[in-house]
């Protein structure tokens, strides 16, 4: 086996190196700056060059960073490593490993749904795949972006006529920027919390043009908050940085939102079914072209996901994992999604 699992995460041994460790470890290759992907404290890391910024801010100055180019080969100890895009957030990405004639490719996170603010997912063929499975059921299907966004354009436009601000909560790494690059701009102005303005700069740096926002906590005091939409991680719910609001309109953003009930559970009058991840056909689809004759299945419904491809004939099993999924978003949705999609089903929580 080219990978291995171990107390610390996925292990290569050829290599000396371990893929997204939940462990400070002496080298890590890192698919993307998600803190369930990116643990600190290890010697060195190795990520895609346009999640440096990124990756930089989370670690700090004084970490060991290396970057490569998508496509760019890395030789370590005769193991061949490199990366390509994932879809999931910027500088996410998959990563190659070869030896001896054995391809190994980890997705860590990814999407096939067109995405303005990163790289689009990259079909790597390979001979074992590591895919996740956070939303590994057939439930799962994503309406086009279109109707999603036409949507949130209509709440935000109903909130104005009613004199109600319009609060819109996303996680503030990825989701928050995809979201502001889809918005009409010619609807209102749009303001931001302090998380998910200081990741918008970030992205801006790294080249990704997005629409002018204004940070709530710098917004004049004469702000008419009815005309705003107001993007702010799920974590600002309920605390009293919302009282500047006055009378407001909440909604969710998040792949969750597509189980009858996570709305009404998390007190939000909106959901929008909008996911940085794989649904259902994605995972599928992607699963088929890499031509991967095993599978390993992390992050979510593990054995679902497992079982149906062994009853595909794959070689297919579930990679037992210590991740316990971002704060803001994984573990404030996640885990009454999962009771209440599959209350048996005894996934991960994520």
């Amino acid at each position: 086996m080219l990978l291995e699992s171990a107390t610390q995460g996925l292990y290569c041994p050829a290599g000396d190196f371990f893929v997204d460790p939940w462990q400070p470890v002496g080298r890590a290759v890192i698919t993307h700056a998600h803190s369930d992907h990116l643990c600190r404290g290890s010697h060195s890391y190795l990520a895609s060059r346009e999640s440096r910024l990124i990756l930089r801010a989370r670690l700090g100055n004084e970490t060991q960073i290396q970057t490569l180019e998508y496509g760019e080969r890395l030789d370590l100890s005769g193991v061949r490593v490199s990366l390509h895009p994932a879809g999931h957030i910027l500088g996410s990405a998959q990563v190659r490993i070869e030896h001896q004639g054995e391809v190994w490719v980890v997705s860590g996170d990814y999407k096939l749904d067109p995405d303005p603010t990163c790289r689009p997912f990259e079909v790597t063929r390979c001979h074992t795949f590591v895919t996740e499975a956070t939303f590994g059921l057939p439930i799962y299907r994503w309406p086009p972006q279109s109707e999603i966004f036409a949507a949130i354009h209509r709440w935000w436009q109903s909130n104005q006529e009613m004199g109600k601000a319009s609060l819109l909560f996303a996680y503030s790494l990825g989701k928050a920027q995809r979201l502001l690059a889809g918005l009409d701009t010619s609807i209102g102005p749009i303001l931001t919390h302090g998380a998910v303005e200081n990741l918008n700069q970030l992205y801006r740096a790294s080249g990704i043009p997005l629409p002018t926002t204004v940070p709530v906590g710098g917004a004049p005091k004469n702000t008419d908050w009815s005309k705003a939409l107001i993007v702010a991680p799920p974590s600002a719910q309920g605390t009293p940085w919302m009282r500047r609001f006055g009378v407001l309109s909440t909604a969710f953003a998040s792949g969750w939102m597509q189980i009858r009930g996570t709305r009404r559970r998390r007190s939000i009058d909106r959901g929008f079914v909008l996911s940085d991840h794989a649904d259902w056909p994605g995972l599928m689809g992607a699963i088929q072209a890499t031509g991967a004759e095993r599978v390993w299945v992390t992050h979510g419904y593990t054995s679902v996901l497992a079982r149906w491809l062994q009853e595909k004939g794959l070689e297919a099993r579930p990679l037992q994992t210590q991740y316990i999924g971002e704060t803001d978003e994984i573990n404030e949705v996640a885990a009454m999604s999962y009771s209440e999609a599959s209350p048996s089903s005894g996934e991960q929580q994520r």
